[in-house]
């Protein structure tokens, strides 16, 4: 027994005196005095008892703790070891990690994609999950992206290498999510105090209750069933698996402080364009008022008269077109009005009422009546007029993500209680935006100070504010709010570095997601610091009126601290709202759709 208690406990008591060294008083130290003075009291069965279930009990918690970081074991696992250079005309596989910018790389099928780069030649297909969580396969061609760590699951692409391994975005995921679970959450430094404490103290009770009772045996067993080990773990498990978690998804989130913030979230102020929309416009209506002219003609006189025009609005409707027709002769461009153009012969107009006015047109009752109806729904009109004739009305409008309205649903089963639209927009677009989605409240023709300005005042309000945005434009807004996060971080590293959440992705169910995923961690933790807290209780007051020997303190203590870390793995199993493959089907399905009927 008492050799079983040397090779168990010694390493224990390494442990101690290295604690000791920098003036810590740790769980091994109780351990370490309590095996020691069971020895000298002749109780060579506890002593072994209790150095072999804290072994054992160490190497199970060391074993299952590591699986808490499997995210971020498996990370670094996608980066590619080898890469497949084109050099002087020739393949040459070389380390991946002497790749150069500027070189091109080949990724054939199934290969890992070694650099972050640009397509330029070729296509194929690669699964991004590991980047952005996106789990269908993205078609990539000439022109497109890639990420370093993404897999081809077909074709062949040649790319050019634009950033090289530790400037990759795989590196920075990494980076990000390695500090991240180091880093120390709110709840954890008041863990950590408490801990500082409360093991001198029950030191300090061993001592004071073995004086006064006498009962040197009963002292030692103290300083096992007091041992703080469930309660010390309970904080940073659930954070590691929390983040980890996360970052399976596609979801980045800096450290355990911004974790336990977005568990309180209330309000999250979402910015419309580019976030809420696609940030592109597209052509929404087709209005015939020329009964001479069928829907493709008046599509295609507006569309020759805007491909010279440089308007974000032209290249929408130039698109919608998709034909080959006669370029404009001439342009004029009327600010704030539309464009005049010549058009192989004849004269073209397309803009709003006060161009048709300054023209001269006569009969423009019932186009801009059709204009102020489609105006009201939110969309911009654009009145087409033929050699002096109105021919018809377009609507372009920004097309609002099909998941939009999912999302702003989604927040509100995870707990948040308003989801407040921020836009420079109209009040006409914004309530058009917003009934579509199911906005709670609507805050338009906002400046970027003005989106700081709301945010501030919500924050003011007592609310816990996440602020999501995409551009420059919303980066005041973002670091005022208590958390900002960048929608569409991938491929950027400064959105992956600064944002205190970086959903990797464009999936708008990212966002409840991650607020789904703070609150279920956040739980967790609480679970896990009651369930120590109350072992310890229980345990104290065997002891104290007998029954629980040291032993049996050391097994309770050890399988409370299993069972604390098993709690924390619920958090990297797959539950809750996210972004499942059927939705972004269906999501795909819908763009489809659109897409076809744009065509029609």
């Amino acid at each position: 027994m008492v050799a079983a208690a040397a090779v168990a406990g010694f390493p224990i008591l390494r442990t101690a005196g290295r604690a000791l060294l920098a003036r810590v008083v740790g769980i091994d130290l109780l351990v370490s005095v309590a095996s020691i003075g069971a020895v000298v009291l002749g109780e060579y069965g506890e002593a072994a008892a209790v150095t072999f279930l804290f072994a054992i009990g160490h190497a199970l918690e060391t074993a299952t703790l590591n699986r808490t970081r499997s995210a971020l074991t498996a990370l670094v696992a996608l980066a590619p070891d080898v890469a497949l250079v084109l050099r002087n005309g020739e393949q040459v596989e070389v380390p991946a990690g002497s790749v150069q910018t500027g070189e091109t790389i080949l990724v054939k099928n199934g290969a890992r994609v070694p650099v972050d780069g640009t397509v330029q030649q070729g296509a194929g297909t690669l699964d991004e999950a590991s980047i952005t969580g996106e789990s269908l396969p993205v078609d990539k061609s000439a022109g497109d992206g890639v990420f370093a760590g993404t897999i081809s699951t077909g074709g062949f692409l040649q790319v050019l290498a634009t950033e090289v391994g530790a400037a990759t975005t795989l590196a920075h995921i990494v980076h990000r999510v390695e500090e991240a679970q180091e880093a120390t959450a709110p709840t954890q430094v008041f863990m950590d105090r408490f801990s500082a404490w409360y093991t001198p103290g029950i030191l300090v009770l061993a001592i004071v209750v073995g004086l006064v009772t006498g009962d040197v045996l009963l002292a030692l067993t103290l300083l096992v069933i007091g041992c703080p080990g469930a309660l010390v773990i309970s904080i940073p498990v659930a954070i590691v698996a929390g983040i980890g978690r996360a970052a399976q998804l596609g979801i980045l989130i800096k450290g355990g402080e911004f974790l336990e913030t977005a568990a309180k979230i209330t309000v999250v102020a979402v910015d419309k364009t580019g976030t809420l929309t696609r940030g592109r416009p597209a052509l929404t209506d087709v209005v015939v008022l020329n009964p001479d002219l069928t829907r493709s003609e008046v599509l295609g006189w507006a569309a020759r008269a805007e491909d010279g025009s440089e308007h974000p609005l032209a290249g929408a409707i130039v698109q919608a077109a998709a034909q080959d027709g006669a370029l404009p002769e001439h342009i004029i461009s009327v600010p704030g009005q539309g464009i005049v153009a010549a058009v192989a012969g004849h004269t073209v107009l397309v803009g709003n009422p006060a161009l048709l006015h300054a023209r001269g047109v006569r009969g423009t009752d019932a186009a801009t009546a059709v204009a102020d109806e489609l105006a009201a729904r939110g969309r911009t009109p654009l009145i087409v007029v033929l050699d002096g004739v109105i021919a018809g009305v377009l609507a372009v409008a920004d097309e609002v993500r099909p998941d939009a309205a999912d999302m702003v649903a989604a927040l509100h089963a995870a707990g948040v209680a308003r989801v407040v639209m921020l836009t420079g927009d109209g009040p006409r677009v914004a309530q058009a935006v917003a009934a579509d989605v199911g906005i709670d409240e609507i805050r338009s023709s906002l400046l970027p100070g003005d989106k700081l300005d709301v945010v501030s005042g919500l924050r003011r309000d007592g609310h816990v504010v996440a602020m999501v945005g995409d551009g420059v434009n919303d980066a005041p807004a973002l670091a005022t709010a208590d958390i900002g996060i960048a929608m569409g971080a991938a491929g950027s590293a400064v959105a992956v570095e600064t944002a205190d959440i970086a959903l990797m992705g464009d999936n708008l169910l990212m966002l409840p997601a991650a607020v789904d995923l703070a609150r279920r961690t956040v739980r967790v933790m609480h679970q896990n610091v009651a369930l120590a807290l109350v072992t310890v209780a229980l345990l104290l007051a065997g002891v104290l009126l007998g029954g629980v020997t040291m032993a049996v303190g050391m097994l309770v203590h050890e399988a409370s601290v299993l069972i604390v870390i098993v709690n924390a793995m619920r958090l990297v199993r797959r539950s809750g709202p996210r972004a499942e493959p059927a939705a972004r089907k269906k999501s795909e399905k819908s763009e489809k759709s659109e897409k076809q009927e744009m065509m029609a």
